[in-house]
């Protein structure tokens, strides 16, 4: 069996919520895969230090096929800086992660290695009645490094399931409602290029510790751009957005994807209009870059079932003929 490391870099969700990830691990043993715990997998509360020495001990591992992240939460910034980035260099395999996991992310791109924007185990994986199709299919892909394949809408979609301390997370899904269309922005052009973005919340707390590659090294690219189940306001939201556009990062892509926004969170009672959400970033992108192409509605984030994404990889996106296609394949990954 092709063995895949299964780490913990934000919150140990493994640890607090044992039946979810023990699932997770059966399903991923179905698909030929063994899943390979760390000291930190199950750890609630471990050290900064103590995970990145998990990660980079995950990368050294010959033996390891690939990473994959168990859950996000709101510390991965204090873990990178630990990390052995040299090791992990020359140790190339991908990541699978999102949320909080977009600071791992941006690391690996920096460094040249593939990422895969979306995936972790206590999510995707491990809830519900079965392993999506719709999920699997890019799960494979990133594993594999798959060339490409187009990406598709599912029949419907949720914000969340049953909170992972009720037994019907574990053969439930949560309430769904249909996907809407993909809405496109911008001139119907064909635009192509590696991604790089991730987490709003996160790439806000990235930009305020000096983190974001070089701007010119995003010329071209693809940008991703999500908000998380903290229902964010859109005031906030556009905030971040107008930062990217100032700091030259939409004026420098071609093309920007902004995933399905939950609008319902297990945390609140309050609510978040996508329609709303979707308007204001398509104003900022088109005021900073109105030759960009502009993608919204691919549930790449924090919604399920979720398509996971190349961070690094390359993306075309096709307003001429509406069509958003991928690019497995770890060869076409950036260098460092």
């Amino acid at each position: 069996m092709t063995r895949v490391a299964v780490l913990s870099p934000s919150f140990a969700a493994p640890g607090a919520y044992p039946s979810v990830h023990e699932q997770a691990l059966e399903r991923l043993r179905a698909l030929g895969l063994e899943p390979v715990e760390f000291p930190t997998t199950r750890q609630v509360g471990a050290s900064p230090e103590d995970r990145a020495r998990d990660i980079t001990a995950a990368f050294a591992d010959g033996s390891i096929a690939a990473v994959l992240a168990s859950v996000g939460g709101n510390d991965q910034i204090t873990v990178t800086r630990h990390l052995d980035a040299e090791v992990i260099r020359a140790n190339p395999k991908p990541f699978l992660g999102y949320s909080d996991n977009t600071n791992l992310l941006n690391l690996l791109w920096q460094l040249g290695v593939p990422g895969f924007y979306g995936g972790s185990t206590q999510v995707q994986i491990g809830p519900g009645p079965y392993v999506e199709d719709y999920h699997l299919i890019s799960f494979l892909a990133a594993l594999r490094g798959a060339g490409e394949i187009e990406v598709t809408l599912p029949a419907d979609s949720e914000d969340h399931g049953p909170d992972w301390d009720d037994p019907r997370a574990l053969t439930e899904f949560g309430h769904r409602t249909p996907c809407d269309p993909l809405e496109w922005f911008g001139p119907p052009r064909i635009v192509e290029g590696r991604t790089w973005g991730g987490c709003l919340e996160v790439l806000a707390q990235l930009g305020i510790a000096g983190r974001f590659p070089g701007v010119g090294k995003l010329q071209g690219g693809i940008l991703l751009l999500e908000a998380s189940e903290r229902l964010t306001p859109t005031d906030v939201v556009t905030d971040i957005v107008r930062a990217l556009g100032e700091g030259g990062i939409l004026g420098a892509v071609d093309g920007v994807m902004l995933a399905r926004t939950p609008t319902t969170s297990l945390d609140t009672d309050a609510t978040l209009s996508r329609r709303e959400q979707i308007d204001i970033v398509a104003d900022t992108v088109r005021r900073y870059n109105p030759d960009a192409v502009m993608c919204a509605g691919v549930p790449f984030g924090h919604t399920r079932p979720q398509w996971i994404l190349p961070y690094g990889g390359r993306v075309r996106l096709d307003g001429v003929d509406k069509r958003v296609v991928a690019d497995y394949a770890f060869s076409g990954f950036m260098q460092a």
